[in-house]
This record gives C-alpha cells, structure tokens and sequence, in this order.
C-alpha cells in the first residue's frame, strides 16, 4: 500500500487513543477469575482470552507486519489460535473449538498484548507514519472496541449458565424513568444515507447514497419489560399469527416463552445481568430478544419495526445523551425525559444486511472484514450499554443473525404515518 504522510498532530492523538483501548479490554477483564476467561458457552461466544489475545493477533498481522523492517512474529503457532475468519491469512482453529485453547496461558497472552503494544508504540514514535499505516491502526482500535462489547455479552452468557447466579461486579443499579412514550415524525422523500467521508467509518457504511422514504414516526423510547411481558401475558409466544414462520417454528423449538435471562420466581419477574440475579425493572428497556421476538411485538403492537434509512435519517438530526458503556452501570435503562435513538440496546431494524449500492471491499484479508457477511442477517442501529463511547455514529451498521438473542438487542416501534395518528 502507498499512502501519503498524516499530520504529527493526528498521529500523537492515535497513540494516545492506543493506549486508552487496549487498556480498557484489559480492565474489562480485571473483576474475572482466570477459570471465567478460558471457557466458551456457546459456539456463538468466545473466551476472554481468546478476545484479548485475537485483538493483539490483529495489530500483530494487519499493522506491525507492514510497517516493521524487520518483523518477526511474536510467537510460531499462535495465528492459528487466534485468526478469526482471514481466509487470506491462513488456517486457524474452528470457532467452536475456541474454549480448548487451554495453552498459552492467560498470562502469556497478556504478555503477548504488552509486548505488541511496546512495538506498536515505538514505531508511532519514530516518524511521521504514512496515512495507510495510521488508517490500519486505527481499523484496529475500533476493531477491538468491537470486541470489547462481545467480551462483555460472552462473559454474561457464560456466567448465566451457572446455577450460582454470580456476578461480574457488584455494583448498585438504578432505577429507570417511566419513558415518555412519543413517535418522531418525518415527512420522507429522498434522503442521504450513508457516511460522508469525515471521520473514522466501516466500508460497510460506503458509500453514500439516495434512498427513498414514504411518511414515517419512529418511537422516541425503546419497548419497556413493562410493555412486553403485557405481550407475553397476552400470550404472545402462543399466537402464530404474530410470528414470521421461521420465527414460529424457532420459538416452538427452543421453547421460547419469554427474553433470555428472564427468569420466573415464586411469582416475580427476575433477570440475569452482570450484577447477578436482579428484579426485573419495568420501565426499563426489554433486551436479549431476537429479531423474531421484535418483529412479532411489533406486529402485536400495531407497529412494526423501523428499516434502518427510517432510523439513520432521524438519527442524523439527533445530539443526545446517550447510555454506553459505563463501568459501573452494565445494564440499560431509562433515563428521565426524552430518550432519542442512541444506547441502552440496540434497535433490530427491518432491513437485510446487504451491500449499499456500489460498495467494493477492499483488497486482500481486510476486505474480508464486511462483505463477505453480507447474507442472511438483520441490521442493528443505536449502540447499547455495553458499546463503548466513541463507538455509535448514526451511519454504523451492526449486524446479526435473527435469531441470536446474546447480544444487548432491544426493540423500537416504528409506523407508517399516513396510517397512524400521531402519539
């Protein structure tokens, strides 16, 4: 790659930023045992170590490998353990097999992170970087943000499967404000969606393009627990009228009744989270539902869910407060007064994760990074409270499978509005 020098100025703020991100992955492991950061709970999950030591895996082989005279890998064997899913870089273990990596050590790994850091920093100091090199690097930081909100979901899912309840902190939790319930309107027509080019993006965000919108109202709160046990209590995992078929057949399956982590006791509504048990706050916002569970509450609602052009254009507007990551909080909430689209829990949005018109990834293993996924799976928009600050824009795509319930997914109701009256 051939690019041209980046500002100093620039350059000293990546480091610094460098040095904040890859010490708070490790803060977000400090409140674990070593037994908690070696084990996998699902397929879909993975170990903390293997988070911690797949970031470093990435700075070692998309930056240090390019920029360093003299690369040497930190150690023979270990891009097998900890590549992804870079068909261009080789072999690597099978994501389910990911809990069996018992060697190296969490210790090792966290030696492997200081020793990459220590190169990684020395190289920042030596000269004015080229803007690729520096573009790679900070791909990496936001990369690793991204594993950091796994991290958490992955060790939530773990802990949950012990009968012991235990907690990831102790922290207290506050209670949520009733929300004020409103619809945002908007008159449609031709919008722009997409990132415009300033500013740290995703290629799944390219490029910018026209969409066309009929009038709309997109709910300015996120759909309580309050508000959905009223569908489970109105017997909405009962009702196949409400549910998509592969939904339907899903929930008949899994014997869904209800959000993962919710829990019945001696009649009171109770949820898993990283405090441990909790009672089930009702005005806060109804998380760790499926596309499936959105789609068919907002059936039984009258609504339905908003496409992502619908959220992006209203998002656009917006400059709000919004719930992230806070390392005392770890679970959403309503706050006082008006919500707006960002935090708490992501929004399942109708929208297929596809290519916006004229996309192209990039050559070699980075563009794998995207495109190849875009196939079968939902986009989510808003950020949650386990996303990092700094990490939400409006135009960021995240995405999953609509049936995974793991992450902090919530649901936001949206309407057309030649149809509805406004709230």
């Amino acid at each position: 790659m051939q690019g041209i020098a980046i500002a100093p100025a620039h350059q000293r703020g990546l480091a610094d930023r460098y040095q904040r991100v890859r010490a708070l992955s490790e803060r977000l492991a400090q409140p674990l045992e070593l037994e908690d950061c070696v084990a996998q709970s699902m397929p879909d999950a993975s170990p903390v170590k293997w988070h911690l030591a797949h970031t470093t895996w990435f700075f070692e082989t998309f930056v240090l490998r390019r920029v360093e005279r003299n690369f040497r890998v930190y150690r023979e064997g270990w891009a097998y353990l900890f590549n992804s899913y870079y068909e261009a870089e080789g072999q690597r273990i099978a994501r389910d097999q990911r809990g069996l990596i018992t060697r190296p050590t969490m210790a090792e790994v966290i030696d492997y992170r200081h020793a990459t850091d220590e190169r990684i920093e020395r190289w920042l100091a030596l000269d004015v970087a080229p803007r690729w090199a520096l573009a790679l690097l900070e791909l990496g930081l936001h990369h690793e943000e991204q594993h950091q909100e796994l991290l958490l979901t992955d060790v939530q899912h773990l802990l949950a499967q012990n009968p012991l309840a235990p907690r990831y902190v102790k922290t207290t939790v506050a209670e949520s404000a009733e929300p004020e319930r409103r619809f945002i309107a908007h008159v449609g027509g031709l919008v722009s969606i997409g990132h415009e080019g300033r500013g740290f993006s995703f290629d799944n965000e390219h490029p910018c393009h026209e969409a066309y919108l009929g009038p709309f109202e997109v709910a300015d709160w996120l759909v309580t627990n309050g508000e959905y046990r009223a569908f489970i209590e109105d017997g909405g995992y009962r009702r196949p009228e409400l549910w998509l078929s592969d939904g339907w057949a899903l929930a008949r399956r899994e014997g869904w009744e209800k959000p993962l982590y919710w829990l019945e006791r001696d009649g009171e509504w109770r949820r898993f989270s990283l405090h441990g048990e909790l009672a089930l706050d009702m005005n806060a916002p109804v998380c760790h539902v499926s596309y499936y569970e959105a789609d068919a509450y907002a059936r039984w609602a009258g609504a339905r869910l908003p496409s992502e052009a619908e959220w992006e254009t209203l998002a656009r507007e917006e400059d709000g407060n919004p719930q992230l990551l806070d390392l005392g909080t770890f679970v959403p909430v309503t706050k006082a007064g008006a919500q707006g689209l960002f935090g708490s829990a992501w929004n399942w949005t109708s929208s297929a994760y596809a290519p916006y018109p004229g996309f192209s990834p990039a050559s070699g293993a980075i563009g794998e990074y995207n495109g190849k996924f875009m196939v079968n799976q939902l986009v989510l928009r808003g950020g949650s409270c386990f996303t990092p600050q700094g990490h939400v824009r409006a135009t960021y795509r995240n995405f999953f499978h609509p049936h995974q319930r793991w992450q902090v997914s919530g649901i936001r109701l949206a309407r057309d509005k030649r149809s509805a009256s406004l709230s």
